[in-house]
């Protein structure tokens, strides 16, 4: 499943599956109790492929981290837990993305983005590179006649 399907939903704990949309918004299913839940399109709900982390120099794709948090993990939930100190979840995060925005990212974003990231290999959601990155085309065909 890929995470512009999983969703983030305010004052909601942990993450959601998008499941169908309806006319006054969508309903979704925790991946933390398998409960439905119903939303209206005023709720504030985010997605997870459109979420960003500021660095110095751009924003990088939730994505991304995840998969460096994957790589630094081996596949596995991290080695901290979310419910850490702060200068502990500041000094995980900076081995993870070492030029991050110590300015726009609080540590109760990390604590998200851990607890997210725990949440997604629980339910075995680890697949985190964009399948364009996998479909390469050449620019050009091997194809060419000479007369």
């Amino acid at each position: 499943m890929a995470l512009d399907k999983i969703l983030s939903i305010g004052g909601k704990p942990g993450l959601y599956k998008l499941l169908t949309q309806t006319r006054s918004g969508f309903v979704g299913e925790s991946l933390l109790d398998g409960k439905r839940v119903t939303v209206g399109l005023r709720s504030n709900v985010s997605v997870l492929s459109e979420i960003a982390i500021y660095t110095l120099e751009e924003e990088v794709p939730l994505r991304e981290v995840f998969q460096k948090i994957k790589e630094k993990e081996d596949g596995k939930k991290t080695t901290i837990n979310h419910k850490a100190d702060k200068i502990e979840l500041e000094e995980y995060f900076f081995e993870i993305l070492p030029n991050y925005d110590e300015d726009r990212v609080y540590a109760s974003d990390i604590k998200k983005i851990i607890q997210w990231y725990n949440i997604l290999v629980d339910n075995k959601i680890t697949d985190f590179v964009v399948a364009e990155d996998a479909e390469e085309v050449p620019a050009e065909t091997a194809s060419s006649e000479e007369e």
